[in-house]
């Protein structure tokens, strides 16, 4: 499965590893499992930099609009920082700035150690 998370209540905080090729299952699959866990306002750390994706145009905008959804349900959504590789930072800030319309801090980071720091910066 390229799509990997785990969650800690601890913490508060989500960690999400994508590898190869994510689909939208998979990212359904996840939103479900942090919605049944009461997680939705957990810090999350998304490591994408082997990942892509060859999901449409419709499948990226239903992930944006279940997303907006909770958002506007009363769900508060947690910090996200989201690790990409360099050559897809633009497009990445793109895309993550429209599927996480919450109103939540967000980062764009290309290694995984300041992403952590900056989400251990950051209220639980």
């Amino acid at each position: 499965m390229p799509f990997h998370w785990t969650i800690d209540p601890q913490q508060r905080l989500v960690t999400v590893v994508a590898k190869g090729d994510v689909t939208r299952a998979e990212v359904e699959a996840y939103l479900d499992a942090i919605g049944q866990a009461g997680a939705y306002d957990y810090r999350k750390l998304l490591d994408a930099k082997h990942a892509r994706t060859s999901m449409a145009s419709e499948e990226l905008l239903g992930l944006g609009a279940r997303m907006r959804a909770l958002h506007e349900a009363g769900h508060p959504m947690g910090a996200l920082a989201a690790v990409v590789p360099d050559e897809h930072s633009e497009a990445a800030g793109r895309v993550l700035g429209m599927l996480a319309a919450a109103d939540r801090p967000m980062r764009v980071f290309h290694q995984v150690g300041p992403a952590r720091k900056w989400l251990r910066g950051l209220p639980a």
